[in-house]
């Protein structure tokens, strides 16, 4: 068994939002997606696709863009992204793709062969010398209390010889890739491997693996790594 992730589909099959708007690259991706994905999984393969999956604002409008997830190869877990309006409760998001071979993941866990996927969405790492909003930072505290949560679901699930691996929308760093309290979480649960998107275009952070005190980030977002999911772990 094989993992893989990718990230920030933002799809839109049933919702006037094209993402070539943005460049050339853009242009018939889902397509380079479905292609790509076909060509490197199995079917008991894994895919991560770590949050940004719909342009959708109501989870009826997401039908489409959850089938083509579901269509892919291998077992999806999907987690929340900040332009995930759709994405009101678990329950729903869980009752909509029942049968399509899709676990949705929100503050919890859940284990696959030797591999644990434990992920919430995470949020904004202050910049070297900044701070947060006073908002920015209620919702830094709460993720930081959801991201425990996912990795003592975990941490219940883990056998000897078993794996963990955090999946995040949010990148867990800032762009100095520094320490901080979500870093930190990760180190004290044991965690090897961090699957994040979340960023677009020019950025400061590589596209490469970022390792860091043990734990390999894997930065996934679709078009930094030309729509061709990224190999993270195997069995």
């Amino acid at each position: 068994m094989k993992v893989y992730a990718i990230s920030d589909l933002h799809l839109s099959f049933n919702t006037d939002k094209p993402m070539d708007v943005f460049g050339e690259r853009w242009e018939n991706y889902e397509s380079k997606i479905k292609e790509n994905v076909d060509e490197l999984l199995n079917d008991d393969d894994v895919l991560i696709i770590a949050g940004d999956l719909s342009w959708a604002m109501q989870i009826a409008d997401a039908d489409a863009d959850l089938k083509f997830i579901g269509s892919l190869k291998g077992t999806k877990i999907i987690v929340r992204g900040n332009h995930d309006y759709w994405w009101k409760s678990i329950s729903s998001v869980r009752e909509k793709v029942e049968g399509m071979q899709t676990f949705a993941l929100q503050n919890d866990a859940v284990k696959i062969g030797k591999f644990i996927f434990a992920g919430t969405r995470g949020w904004v790492i202050p910049e070297p010398g900044k701070g947060l909003s006073d908002e920015d930072k209620k919702i830094y505290n709460r993720e930081l209390i959801r991201l425990e949560m996912a990795l003592q679901n975990a941490d219940k699930l883990k056998e000897e010889g078993d794996e963990i691996i955090a999946v995040l929308h949010f990148p867990p760093f800032n762009s100095a890739i520094e320490d901080n309290e979500f870093t930190a979480l990760l180190e004290k649960y044991g965690v090897k491997k961090c699957v994040y998107g979340h960023l677009h275009g020019k950025i400061k952070y590589s596209s490469s693996v970022q390792n860091k005190n043990g734990i390999e980030y894997y930065l996934s977002s679709c078009d930094k790594i030309y729509f061709d999911p990224i190999l993270i772990a195997e069995d």
